[in-house]
């Protein structure tokens, strides 16, 4: 069974989905879990001018959710141990799959949403990335279909 289980976590429904799987998971095999945060430069860039945010913003943001995903592993008899990691320049899958080379990780589970055609051609898919990338197995989860129905009614 799993011994080292490595979850990115970017504090969205998607990615605290795969922790909360990861957690379940670590919990029925023992494995020891890693939270993984990753500063990501493209997503800053992407989504904040240089006028509203800055990195520290991103690195205090990070510290958090990951205090409290360690906090909610550990509520659950789960031993878990966290990782923040910057990468300015390129794509948070890139560092997930450095990350989980040197950590010599069993299995990495990540949250999905499952995006096809379009969608996923323009915002691309870093959980498709680590997937092609990656030397370990990946378990990619999925919101619950109810969960899906939910966020599609609110577009």
């Amino acid at each position: 069974m799993y011994k080292r289980i490595l979850v990115p976590v970017d504090g969205s429904t998607t990615s605290m989905n795969g922790l909360e799987k990861a957690i379940r998971l670590s919990k029925a095999s023992g494995a020891k879990l890693r939270i993984l945060h990753v500063v990501d430069g493209i997503a800053f860039s992407r989504e904040h001018s240089m006028f509203t945010a800055t990195a520290e913003k991103f690195r205090e943001s990070g510290r958090k959710l990951i205090k409290a995903a360690v906090t909610q592993a550990r509520k659950q008899q789960v031993k878990a141990e966290s990782r923040m990691v910057e990468n300015l320049t390129g794509r948070a899958a890139d560092t997930i799959v450095k990350e989980a080379a040197k950590w010599n990780a069993d299995v990495i589970v990540m949250g999905t949403h499952g995006r096809r055609g379009f969608n996923r051609l323009v915002l691309g898919s870093d959980a498709e990335l680590v997937v092609r990338a990656a030397s370990s197995p990946v378990l990619l989860v999925q919101p619950s279909r109810a969960k899906r129905r939910a966020g599609k009614k609110k577009k």
